[in-house]
């Protein structure tokens, strides 16, 4: 899942350099968390090169937040130029829910963004194309051409963090479904009549397993966690991974964000348990749950992958 590849095109010449990136051509890439604010530099063979964050201010109001986003990529664009390379375009991950491409998003955890018109704004503030997709679907990218999904056509990619999202790659190709939002794995019911769930519903993922979920539950951040919620935490993750698998006819599920890569090996034991005991088809029947290889630099390594992605789609003249 090589997104600076085209495997449908006829190879283009040398000096075509719309198709082609060069070895000094890069990617501004930003990840937008429910805590964080993260930019950075990723060139076409996944290297990041230059990275910055910030954290996400409460209590404050839409422009507040954009001003701090927009100084981390104007930090990012004067890094390039530092460092003599060309940036070719903006690709951005984001926490949804979103419109396709980026137009508005209104991430759960970042109240005052409501229907913000990121993309818009961005290209006002580069004057660079810009590419966006789910934060989420953006790891599902980088974990397919650098990391734990590596040569498999079907995967599950899940980030478990402040919240929780996923992406979903099928015979080789990113799920998007008619909105742009296929892979809100946050949202599937693991605890019937649990927890209300910012989305409205009860007993999602998110409203159980999510850092903000946790801290809510046990009055202590996601950092100072105790053994069973770690082992609550896989539990739940594993259920709905299970789901995934039974539903979709997929054997590999990666798992990444900083709740699940902090609980380390007794959030992934459980997991792969209590996958093994829901996943009990004969086609899912054997599913293994693996962290992700890309550890805190797979949201920009991803936010770039979107970013090379459509770059190679519009020169293509792909819609």
């Amino acid at each position: 899942m090589d997104p600076t590849a085209d495997e449908d095109a006829e190879p283009a010449p040398d000096h075509d350099d719309t198709v082609r990136p060069r070895h000094r051509d890069v990617m501004l890439a930003v990840d937008i968390g429910g805590t964080k604010f993260a930019a950075g530099l990723v060139t076409a063979r996944g290297e990041l090169i230059a990275r910055s964050r910030v954290d996400v201010e409460r209590d404050v109001g839409p422009e507040s937040h954009y001003t701090s986003l927009a100084a981390l990529v104007s930090d990012m664009q004067a890094q390039a130029e530092d460092q003599d390379v060309r940036v070719r375009a903006v690709g951005v991950g984001a926490a949804g829910p979103v419109t396709r491409h980026l137009e508005s998003v209104s991430p759960v955890n970042i109240g005052a963004w409501r229907d913000f018109p990121l993309r818009s704004r961005l290209v006002e503030l580069t004057g660079l194309d810009v590419y966006g997709d789910l934060d989420a679907k953006a790891l599902a990218l980088a974990e397919g051409w650098l990391g734990a999904a590596q040569g498999h056509p079907n995967f599950c990619v899940m980030t478990v963090s402040t919240g929780i999202g996923g992406g979903i790659v099928l015979d080789g190709e990113l799920l998007d479904g008619e909105s742009g939002n296929a892979g809100h794995i946050g949202h599937i019911i693991v605890e019937p009549g649990g927890r209300r769930c910012g989305c409205g519903a009860q007993g999602c993922l998110e409203a159980e397993a999510s850092g903000l979920a946790i801290e809510a539950i046990t009055g202590r951040p996601p950092t100072e966690p105790t053994y069973e919620i770690m082992q609550r935490t896989g539990t739940l993750v594993g259920r709905a991974a299970a789901s995934i698998c039974n539903a979709l006819d997929i054997s590999l599920v990666v798992v990444g964000g900083a709740v699940a890569l902090g609980f380390a090996a007794t959030f992934f034991h459980s997991a792969q348990a209590s996958l093994d005991e829901n996943a009990r088809l004969a086609y899912s029947r054997g599913a293994r749950i693996t962290p992700s290889r890309l550890a805190d630099s797979g949201p920009l390594i991803g936010a770039g992958a979107v970013g090379w992605r459509g770059l190679r789609r519009a020169a293509r003249g792909a819609t």
